[in-house]
Order: structure tokens, then sequence, then C-alpha cells
């Protein structure tokens, strides 16, 4: 049979009409397995009784965008089949220091949920959630012994006992996902044990924690998992990883490690990393520690560079031997020259990210990333999906160079420093029209600017352009309540939003939300405050909770003694859909609010 295949959304609609009731329930089955997007699923879900039962039986993956969003006994009863099931706690913020360690966010009525039901759940993801050793555990018990894949992502409150437990019991596993978790160490027999036990190990990951490695551990993993792929681990010199390096034939991304005699070539000359790698994240390399590098660097595809002591001109150098790169991550003082570098070299590229780099302002004018780097980023680099860019200037005409070259964006996020006394071209209002014109596939959007560098017409403009961003933060835009509602009334399809450093009234934030019908949740620090919040009681409706955070006094108290700003000494509001009803475990310092009987 010729023809076009029809997307699922199209297939959604066109079997919803009354001409399927004829069809068996196993033809649907067929049908749904096919719809994948969440979104696509919710849809069919809503069709009729049957549907949704049918959706339920086959849904094998459910993301819970939020943790107090859903009730786990009622969620997990609706997906008995479930085989992956990933959850997010605490607000985006706490990885920025914004949200106090005691907010809540707890694992534990997720982990209870889980030990009854659920036969055929393979793996887990926690992101950003308070999860103890208990709490592991029980885990352990009810679903260690079929467990494939657990991901713990900037978790925190569990020692190394509990991944001892993991080690130990979890012969299945697959993938062990610990990047950025907060974890006291108690030892390191948890990677001997898991060295040890584990033949089949796929993706091993502790990146940036403080746990310590113990090569001979490593060369064991190596030696009993024969299909090692990914390892991310702590600081360990990598002098000490010739053996295991030798043993991990198949490794194809390594990231960690770390030079710690930085100019000491000769102590690393030994090192030889496995035939198959293209992936690579290496801490503390300088200058003199790039040739390791060099013999393989034409067939890396990602290249991190955020944690190291290259200046600009080594990164020109680098960049320059690597035309393969799919993804490459490093701080700014690339400056403007490395990113023509990337523009020249890298014309395969999907994914930038420049993150944040030295505090020194002086530092910044010289080396820092302006609209001349993006811009050339941006013609040289056409396939580019994702930009995530940390910059001391940007001009509308630089956002308008990304909107015409790079059109299969999906993600773009760009801070703008407060460092550069001017900047060139504000405010970016016609700039941010015509991105967002052009990237008619971005899904998420975050445009975080300096006072004045956004008007009212130009949030009016990200209103009226974004209505296919699902989600959104936003930071120091817009002049007036006026200008936020005209945003919002653009907003459809909008479910997530970030507010920071904006000059709104609780009545306009409320207005606002009213105004945006697929909006699940809202985050905002920074805005005009009342003692109380309960203005903020405007934007109540059915299933919706309302959380106000005011500052505390003494906060205050720090920042009338230092003369500097504490983080808490602005109000925070969090509003969220929930079936669950309001959170039993809010801290005293956040205050829930009800709309009056």
């Amino acid at each position: 049979m010729g023809g076009e295949v029809p997307s699922p959304r199209r297939l959604t609609r066109a079997l919803s009409s009354d001409s399927t009731s004829y069809l068996p329930d196993e033809a649907l089955h067929l049908v749904l397995a096919h719809v994948d997007a969440p979104r696509d699923r919710e849809a069919a879900s809503l069709v009729c009784r049957r549907w949704h039962r049918i959706d339920a039986l086959t849904r094998k993956h459910v993301t819970v965008g939020f943790c107090y969003a859903a009730r786990p006994s009622r969620l997990l009863a609706r997906f008995p089949t479930l085989e992956s099931l990933a959850i997010k706690g605490k607000p985006r913020a706490a990885m920025y220091g914004l949200i106090p360690d005691d907010w809540g966010a707890y694992a534990a009525p997720w982990v209870a949920a889980l030990a009854a039901p659920l036969d055929c759940l393979k793996a887990l993801k926690l992101r950003r959630m308070a999860v103890s050793d208990d709490d592991v555990a029980a885990l352990v018990r009810a679903r260690g012994h079929m467990l494939q894949e657990l991901r713990l992502d900037k978790c925190s409150g569990f020692s190394t006992d509990a991944l001892r437990l993991v080690a130990r019991s979890c012969r299945s596993l697959r993938t062990l996902f610990l990047e950025e978790c907060s974890i006291t160490d108690k030892g390191g027999e948890w990677l001997h044990e898991l060295a040890a036990n584990n033949s089949l190990l796929v993706t091993l990951n502790f990146y940036m924690t403080e746990l310590k490695v113990a090569p001979a551990d490593l060369e064991l993993l190596a030696k009993n998992c024969k299909s090692l792929l990914s390892l991310k681990i702590s600081e360990c010199d990598l002098s000490d990883l010739v053996g295991f390096f030798k043993a991990a034939n198949a490794l194809e991304d390594f990231a960690g490690g770390a030079f710690y005699e930085v100019g000491e070539l000769t102590k690393y000359e030994k090192v030889k990393f496995p035939p198959r790698v293209c992936f690579l994240g290496l801490t503390y390399m300088g200058t003199n520690e790039m040739p390791v590098i060099f013999p393989f660097s034409a067939s890396l595809k990602k290249l991190d560079l955020q944690y190291t002591f290259l200046t600009t001109e080594d990164h020109c150098q680098l960049i320059s031997k690597c035309p393969n790169l799919f993804v490459l991550e490093v701080r700014n003082v690339i400056g403007d020259r490395g990113l023509q570098v990337v523009g020249d070299t890298c014309k395969k590229l999907r994914r930038l990210r420049i993150e944040r780099g030295d505090d020194d302002p002086g530092l910044e004018e010289e080396q820092g990333v302006s609209q001349l780097g993006l811009t050339a980023v941006a013609v040289g680099c056409r396939d580019l999906e994702y930009i995530a860019a940390y910059v001391s200037d940007i001009t509308n005409g630089a956002l308008e160079s990304i909107g015409t070259f790079c059109q299969n964006l999906y993600d773009f996020r760009l801070v703008l420093l407060d460092r550069q006394k001017q900047v060139t071209d504000l405010p970016l209002d016609n700039g941010v029209r015509a991105l967002l014109r052009s990237c008619t596939k971005l899904r998420r959007f975050a445009f975080y600017l300096r006072p004045g560098g956004l008007s009212d017409t130009g949030l009016e403009y990200i209103g009226q352009y974004s209505g296919n961003i699902q989600y959104m933060l936003l930071g120091n835009v817009g002049e007036s309540d006026l200008g936020l509602i005209r945003f919002a009334i653009g907003c459809t399809n909008l479910r997530k939003l970030e507010l920071r450093s904006c000059c709104f009234s609780e009545r306009a934030l409320s207005l606002a939300v009213l105004q945006m019908p697929s909006l699940r949740y809202i985050w905002v620090q920074g805005y005009k405050a009342s003692a109380t919040g309960l203005e903020l009681l405007h934007m109540a409706r059915p299933f919706w909770n309302i959380e106000f955070t005011p500052p505390s006094p003494e906060s205050m108290l720090r920042m009338a003694v230092d003369g500097e700003p504490c983080v808490d000494t602005q109000a925070q509001v969090l509003a969220y859909r929930s079936l669950a009803g309001q959170r039993s475990d809010c801290p005293d310092w956040v205050t829930p609010l009800h709309p009056a009987a």
C-alpha cells in the first residue's frame, strides 16, 4: 500500500469517530501501540470510556511532571502494566539554591505504592526528590528482582549503604544513574559489590558526586560487564584508570576522572581511551593535557569541556579537530572566537550548551559570548535543535539570525548576564518576535534578561508566537500587568511557566493563570508580593493548589545588616493542578491558600 502514513494525532482523530465502535479491543490495542507522545495518549484516553480503559492497559511509560500532582495509589491503579515510571519533585529552582532542602518532594509515598502492584515495572526515575535509605530498601524488596533501570537524578538524603543494597540485590540492573546526587559516603564497598554481582550493566553514572573511586573496582566492572557502554564517575586521577580503559573495550561514553597533575603530560602518556569512545567529558584538563584527545578527536560526537582549565585559544585548537560533533558543552570562556570555530567546523552540531564561567568581570568582557558568537554558530550550524547560552551581550539581529538559520530548534534558552555596563540593543522585542515566528518547532523556551530587556510589546509577542511552546522560563521581562495579561492570552498550549524578577502584581498573576487553559504549573519568585498572598486566590479553580512562601523575617534582618539581598527575601508562589488535593507535608514556612467556602 502506498500513500502518506498518518500522524498519531490524525490517527487518533480519525479513529475517534463512531465508525470505530465495531473494532475489537485487539485492534485498538494495536492502534494505541503507535501513539507514543504523552499528549496524544492523553487525547486518546478522553475519547470514550473504552478508549480510556484500553489506554490504561497499554500504557508502558508515564512521567509525573510534579510529584504532588497525582496520588500514587490512584495513578498506579490506573496503569497496571507500566514498565517505566518517571517522577519529578522539587521545582527546577532547587538546582540554583532557591528552594530549601526541607521543602518536601519525599519519595516515600511513591515507593510505598510501588510495593504491591505493577508486576511489569522495570524502570524508575526520580528527579530532584528526597530519597532515604529506607526508601531504597523498600524499593529493592518490592522490585529488586526485576529492576533494570534506576535513575536518581539530583536527589538527596541517601547513603552508600543504599547503593550497596542495590548492588547486591538488583542482579538484572542495566542502568544506575546518580548524577549530581547528594550522597553520604560510608565507604566504597557499593562499587565493588556492583562490579562483582552484575554482569549486565550498560550505564553507570555517578558524575558530579563526591563518592570515592577505587580504580581496581572499575577494572573489575569492565571485566565482568562486557556490555558497559557508558561510565561517568566522580573525581579520580586518569592515570589510575589505564587498566580500566584496557578492559572496557565496548565503552563509548566516558566522563569524569581528573587531571590532578596539570602540566605533567608525561604522567598521562599511558592513558589510551577505548577505541569506540565518541562521547567524552574530562575534568581539570589544561593546555598541556589536550594531546590526550587528539588521536581520536575526529571521531568524537559529544564533547563536554565545562570543567576544564582551557583558554579561548585552547577551545579553538581543540574544536577545530572535532568536525563530527553532535553535542558540545562549554563555559563562556570559549568566547566569540571559539564559537566562530564551532560554526566553521561543526556542521553536524545538534546541541550547544554554554554555561556561565568565571565571575571575574574583566575576564567576562574579554572572553564572554555575545551576539557575534551566537550569529556565527547560527549561520554555520543549521541543524541545531538545542541552544542554551549565558551571554554578555545580545542584539535583535542575532536573535533574528538564529530564527532564520536554526529552524529545527525545539529548545532555546538564553540568559543575559548583568556584568557588562551597557548592552548594545535593548529591548529585544523585535528579535524575540523574529525568532519565535521562524522557530515553529520550539517546545521549550527560556529568556532571562536584565531590567529593560523586554517591553510589554515584546512580552505580548512571546505570547502571540509561542503557540506550540509547553515550558517557559522568563526573567526581567515586561513593564506592567497589562503586558503579562496580553502575553497569557496567546499561550494556549503552555503547560509550565516559571517567572523571576518581574514587576507583576498578585492580581495580574492570578488573571494571567486564568487565561492559559493548558497551564498545569506556575512558579514565581520576585514580584510585587503582598504580606499574605491573598490576592493569589483569584486564580483558584477546581483541582488547583496554591502555595505562598513569604520572605522570612530572618532573611530580611540579614539583608538589613549585611546590605546584600538573600535568596529568600523574595516571596515565592507555586500553583499547580493536582488530583491529590492539598499536600500534607508542607513545611511551616509555606502557606497553602484555600478559597473561602
